[in-house]
């Protein structure tokens, strides 16, 4: 079952970054959506569980040089 997390982010210089993220987690199997914002550094993310952790997302975006500050179950 898919569920949607909030991702507080650092690192993100422009909206550049948060296309490169948005790319990458999206081709992350399990990965359905991920819409970061640079101006509030975070994303919105929603993936199935089943399919790829939560220590994988935040594998993806670290190894872009973005830290993931915080990583909690988003309201709907």
């Amino acid at each position: 079952m898919e569920k949607k997390y909030l991702l507080k982010l650092s690192g993100l210089h422009c909206s550049s970054c948060a296309m490169n993220i948005d790319g990458s987690l999206e081709e992350t199997p399990g990965v359905s959506q991920s819409d970061t914002s640079f101006a509030k550094q975070q994303t919105k993310i929603t993936f199935d569980e089943s399919k790829v952790s939560r220590e994988k997302i935040t594998e993806v975006v670290k190894g872009l040089g973005y830290e993931v500050e915080s990583f909690a179950e988003a309201e709907s």
